[in-house]
């Protein structure tokens, strides 16, 4: 079956190989693959900006149908709709493992990092791993419930967000407008911010329900949230964007008591005015990728029709056009880019 890699350490070195399927061991689960998440991981990955332990398949936002169960499975039939968690091994046994943190595990092993992901026909994962897709969600929307369970680890199990909040969302790609739907379900108002760049994110935004939507490169961000506040700022803002100047300034944007929750990647250190954190005594938070809790939640928010992921995705490639796809990504060209395996 063709795979998209990462073969060797360093920048790039990542490209589609033929490799054989692969068969599930006791307590496995092997996943036919109808859609793939593209996510900022692997772009970190591709710059080597992210560990990963090549040769390995890439991709982790997964979708699909049971395809073969290894032994000792039962109650998961062949041809069920599922996703899958991250994690193909955690230890067990250390602190985090035992209170249910398993993100937090130092012996984590993830798909797409260290263990073959989506990004192929199949995958195997174990089962304690599989989701079973809520009913009327197609494959590619739930492709987009892992980046969505993401959201609520860092939005509503590490931090919280009640209603009548003014909620700040820095940053309109995939996360920002999970996080913003999120924090629009939990009651709160919700400002989306966004560059030029961002224009078509922003009307989605809008579409979806956002109260306002800024462009910060046309507008006056604080004079906006200063305005919806009495002047006293969000409450809670959400830095989504993964990039310096969002982070400098969504601290401008919160209230004093009010909250930080760290939600995007930067891939690099950053520079952040952390005297700040003490003179306006805001509360900084943030969540390490996703836990079986959080899967729980985004699944019955997406079932429930609270959080919508299919007007997120822009582009549906093959995998052979992974280049163009990262190129996409790159460039905020569009919203969410999926790629579906090939033979």
């Amino acid at each position: 079956m063709k795979a998209l890699m990462k073969v060797a350490p360093g920048v790039g070195n990542v490209e589609v190989r033929d490799i054989p399927e692969p068969k599930p061991g006791p307590g496995e689960v092997m996943i036919e693959v109808r859609a793939t998440g593209i996510c900022g991981t692997d772009i970190h990955i591709y710059d080597d900006e992210f560990r990963s332990y090549p040769p390995v398949v890439m991709g982790h936002e997964i979708s699909g149908v049971v395809a073969a169960v290894g032994e000792g499975v039962e109650g998961l039939e062949i041809g069920a709709r599922v996703t899958t968690e991250t994690y193909y091994r955690t230890c067990g046994h250390c602190r985090f493992c035992r209170s249910g943190q398993v993100n937090l595990c130092p012996e984590r092993r993830s798909l797409g990092s260290a263990i073959n992901g989506g990004f192929a026909r199949y995958t195997v994962v174990p089962q304690r791993n599989i989701h079973r897709l809520p009913d009327g969600i197609s494959f590619e929307a739930g492709a987009v419930s892992e980046p969505l369970a993401c959201c609520v680890q860092s939005l509503l199990f590490t931090s919280r967000v009640v209603p009548g909040d003014l909620a700040v969302i820095s940053g309109p790609g995939t996360i920002g407008l999970l996080t913003f739907q999120l924090c629009r379900a939990a009651g709160a108002r919700t400002v989306v911010l966004g560059t030029s760049v961002d224009e078509g994110r922003l009307a989605l935004a809008k579409q979806l329900g956002a109260d306002r939507v800024v462009n910060v490169q046309q507008e006056d961000a604080l004079a906006i949230v200063q305005a919806m506040s009495d002047g006293y700022g969000a409450d809670v803002v959400c830095e989504c964007a993964g990039v310096e100047a969002s982070a400098q300034n969504a601290l401008r944007l919160v209230r004093r008591g009010g909250r930080f929750v760290q939600v995007g990647l930067y891939g690099h250190p950053i520079r952040w005015d952390l005297e700040q954190v003490p003179y306006k005594e805001i509360i900084v938070s943030g969540g390490n990728a996703s836990t079986p809790a959080s899967w729980r939640r985004a699944l019955e928010m997406l079932g429930q029709g609270l959080v919508q992921t299919e007007p997120l995705i822009s582009h549906r490639l093959p995998l052979t056009q992974w280049e163009e796809g990262f190129r996409l990504f790159r460039e905020k060209i569009g919203g969410k880019i999926l790629l579906i395996p090939e033979d």
